[in-house]
């Protein structure tokens, strides 16, 4: 009997494991398809000066806040969709889906609004560089047209995963970035007869790449799902979805401001340290992008246990899920610290900038247990029963209570050198990841909506 239970056991942990690969894996793929291009689009853009990259870095500030305010609206979507259909409530499938498109929308259209009407004053918020602020302005009014299709695409997305379909976006995002680097060749250079037109080309790249990836997607979407516009939410269930959505979309404004007040802090220690630490954006996004797919995964199949009401096998399998982001995360650091060099190599920056990056990656390597910890934990687990008030209150915690203060101390008081400076204020991970620990334990997030 007991060899019998230890075999149901041991086939039990695998399908689990089959299950979350079968979402993890495609996401994982999607990002790092994603993340490759943009590092190849930064290696493209280096070649063009320490001017030009910190203007693409500053330039994509307001795009970082959207993909982050965006990416809230997706996660309610995914939350709602992926319960309604553990519930198997298909109409109200579509009014999620109905209801997040057009929130997605209204949020897209007043940041597009705002790149168009006040594009300099944005870069400026970020550096006092005249030269940088110049480039950088004509980015973000281009690649401001493409927020509304981004947004759309992202949420056609959540569906199409939680169908399990996550191939789908995948081979959407794969066709995309491959347009968006040849385009990048061909425009930031002026190979091929095209004009030369330096960041500027990058952007428009970026612009056709968002449209490539929405067509797609609008094209795989119809193969695997329908989609009914319907508003018809009860007023109890506009209350609900208003109480899930706020403390999602007021997190991630919040978080994000506090991003952009460190690359404040980075941009007035100089062009060379922003320079720096625009190195590491590329490869951040790609490791830390290679694990969240279990962080997705991680929403939906909690959710869906959730939604059936499997409270002790969702608690189970989130800490499977822990187990999985735990291990990958040491190994992927790793490979971090043994290739850096090489990574930084390919820019063409002073000998300065360049070991600025290399020491702010290998920073980067030691703190990225703790940052995926947090991602799958706080970002898929926990927010997967809809209770997202907890997640917001612990990251506004770690977000201005502990890493903005520490920021600002240590860069703009004492001066200290930007790897200390990165290091240190990064302890908000640490803090977060302490406190959500504890309410994981405590079982409380755990919810079926309604």
């Amino acid at each position: 009997m007991h060899r019998f239970l230890k075999e149901d056991t041991v086939l039990e942990n695998n399908s689990f494991f089959r299950r979350t690969m079968a979402i993890a894996i495609p996401v994982a793929l999607q990002v790092l398809l994603q993340s490759s291009f943009s590092i190849i689009d930064q290696i493209m853009v280096g070649k063009l000066g320490e001017n030009a990259i910190a203007a693409v870095e500053v330039g994509g500030k307001p795009g970082f806040v959207f993909v982050f305010v965006s990416g809230a609206v997706a996660t309610v979507a995914g939350i709602m969709i992926s319960q309604y259909i553990g519930k198997e409530e298909e109409e109200k499938v579509h009014s999620s889906l109905s209801v997040n498109l057009l929130v997605m929308l209204v949020i897209a259209l007043l940041t597009s609004l705002m790149c168009m009407l006040i594009p300099a004053q944005m870069v400026g918020i970020f550096t006092e560089d005249a030269k940088v602020i110049s480039a950088g302005t004509g980015y973000v009014r281009i690649v401001g047209w493409g927020y509304p299709l981004s947004g759309i695409a992202s949420i056609l997305a959540v569906h199409i995963r939680c169908k399990d379909y996550a191939k789908y976006p995948l081979y959407s995002s794969a066709v995309a970035a491959v347009v968006n680097t040849l385009l990048n060749y061909c425009l930031i250079f002026g190979h091929f007869g095209f004009p030369q037109m330096g960041i500027n080309g990058a952007a428009i790249a970026s612009l056709v790449s968002q449209a490539v990836n929405l067509i797609l997607m609008l094209f795989f979407y119809k193969r695997v799902a329908t989609f009914r516009f319907d508003l018809s939410f009860t007023k109890q269930e506009w209350k609900q979805y208003v109480v899930i959505l706020l403390p999602i979309v007021a997190n991630e404004l919040l978080w994000t401001i506090g991003q952009n007040i460190n690359t404040f802090i980075y941009g007035h220690m100089g062009t060379g340290e922003l320079a720096g630490m625009s190195l590491t954006g590329p490869v951040q996004g790609l490791f830390v992008g290679a694990l969240s797919g279990i962080s997705q995964a991680a929403g939906i199949l909690i959710g869906k246990r959730l939604g059936e009401k499997e409270y002790e096998l969702a608690y189970t399998e989130s800490k499977k899920l822990c187990k999985y982001g735990f291990i990958s995360s040491v190994a992927l650091s790793a490979v971090i610290v043994l290739l850096c060099r090489v990574y930084t190599g390919f820019f063409n920056v002073d000998a300065d900038v360049r070991t600025i990056g290399n020491a702010l990656l290998i920073t980067f390597a030691i703190l990225m247990p703790v940052k995926v910890a947090n991602m799958i934990l706080g970002g898929g687990i926990i927010r997967s029963g809809g209770r997202t008030k907890y997640i917001m209150i612990i990251d506004i915690l770690g977000t201005w209570c502990v890493g903005v203060p520490l920021g600002l101390i240590t860069g703009l008081v004492l001066k200290m050198p930007i790897v200390w400076v990165y290091f240190i204020l990064s302890q908000e991970e640490l803090v977060r990841l302490i406190i959500t620990i504890f309410m994981f334990r405590s079982k409380k997030w755990m919810n079926t909506i309604a």
